[in-house]
């Protein structure tokens, strides 16, 4: 008697929420899979109580759930706050710094089981796909990379779809055909898309926010947090040491009391297409706003603007899926360079969704309070700046003088059409 061909093994990358939840018993009925659930603890609350009894019994053969949230800070959001690193002048980066680190781990864990593929349920619109898929690649590009969503045989191509074929299949879900926003939490924020959001001309409703109170419920009376960085990494909150995913912990909380964080934005996908989000990332907001005054006082002037350039192509590097780059392994080396003056205290006041700068201070400060004085010490001398003012000016004093001995003429209007 011939032995049955032995399945293939692929770990899919599990959430636990409506895509994945479908996809998983897809992927088995449709294919044969033997499906190994891979879910990362990367602090999104109680989404993943219960997930492993979920998966088992939807058809999973294994799931392996890791507590990734330490090296989510310290390898992945760290060097983003070190580098400034927001999309579009408006996305702190939440679901997309996020998801190589998901990515790795899912390759590891088919090393340590024997797949030989792995598997995601982004969409074939969005930005996500490119995200796991270009980290599979520059970590085992043997792998094999199953997409549902990019299957023609995949028929649960809209929301609607999915709920449906979960409730057929009695799989639990937290969406219905009411409520059935597009979510993504961690640690740093939660994102939401889909339904009355589509239409950027909707505004968010106040039921819509998780992590935040609505602007028009928050205290009357205003918070202060104390943050100290050292090389540009926050290591202290109101004058007490505290671990890094608790600090972030703590300034969601007071955070989201106060309404800091939301933020409405049509973005640009790299696929091409715009795209509307909202994210509330309070304790993110936070520290990035904190981490940039400090530089403003300790780094020099040349150092500051490139960096600032440097902040753009990092933050797109992000989104676009490119953290296993060389060329984010060189910005990186830059940045930690600019990090070593990036020392001192930082202090925010907390009010009515703003967090506004309180008070800076730091060993390695460049701002000279003599210098920056109105009045006039022996440490400056104001007649440099005629000479200074005179070199700086020539190409304009130049130009001017050529176009007055030069004037335009005017331009004669034709006389044809009259």
């Amino acid at each position: 008697m011939a032995n049955k061909k032995k399945a293939e093994k692929v770990v899919l990358a599990y959430s636990g929420g409506l895509d994945t939840s479908v996809i998983l018993p897809w992927l088995k009925e449709t294919y044969g899979y033997d499906v190994v659930a891979f879910a990362a603890e990367l602090g999104q609350g109680d989404e993943l109580k219960g997930i492993q009894k979920k998966a088992l019994a939807t058809g999973a053969v294994q799931c392996i759930v890791r507590d990734l949230r330490k090296e989510f800070v310290e390898d992945f959001l760290w060097p983003m706050l070190k580098a400034g690193a927001v999309y579009e002048n408006g996305y702190l980066l939440g679901t997309s710094i996020a998801r190589p680190l998901i990515a790795k781990h899912q390759v590891d864990v088919a090393h340590k089981t024997g797949a030989t593929a792995v598997a995601h349920g982004a969409t074939g619109k969005g930005n996500d796909q490119v995200r796991f898929e270009l980290t599979y690649m520059a970590l085992d590009p043997t792998l094999k990379i199953i997409a549902p969503w990019k299957d023609p045989n995949f028929t649960l191509t809209s929301r609607e779809a999915a709920v449906e074929y979960a409730r057929k299949h009695n799989i639990p879900i937290q969406q219905s055909k009411k409520k059935i926003y597009s979510r993504d939490r961690n640690l740093w924020h939660i994102s939401h898309e889909g339904a009355d959001l589509e239409d950027p001309w909707n505004e968010p409703q106040e039921h819509l926010f998780v992590l935040t109170r609505p602007v028009s419920k928050t205290p009357n009376r205003p918070d202060y947090v104390q943050i100290d960085f050292e090389k540009g990494v926050p290591v202290k909150l109101n004058g007490r040491a505290v671990g890094g995913v608790r600090l972030i912990e703590m300034l969601n909380e007071i955070g989201g009391l106060h309404g800091i964080g939301q933020a409405d934005l049509v973005e640009n996908r790299l696929v091409g297409m715009k795209s509307r989000g909202v994210y509330e990332t309070p304790g993110g907001t936070i520290l990035s706003t904190a981490h940039r005054a400090l530089e403003m006082l300790t780094l020099e002037r040349e150092t500051m603007h490139y960096k600032q350039q440097v902040a753009l192509r990092y933050a797109e590097l992000v989104y676009y899926g490119q953290w296993y780059s060389p060329l984010r392994e060189a910005l990186d080396a830059f940045v930690n360079v600019t990090q070593e003056t990036v020392t001192g205290t930082v202090r925010l006041k907390l009010f009515k969704g703003q967090a506004t700068l309180a008070g800076v201070k730091s060993p390695k400060s460049l701002y000279n309070l003599k210098l920056a004085s109105f009045t006039m010490g022996d440490e400056y001398n104001p007649t440099d700046a005629t000479g200074f003012i005179r070199l700086f000016g020539l190409p304009m004093k130049v130009a001017a003088l050529v176009r007055r001995q030069n004037p335009e003429k005017p331009v004669k209007k034709s006389k044809r059409g009259r």
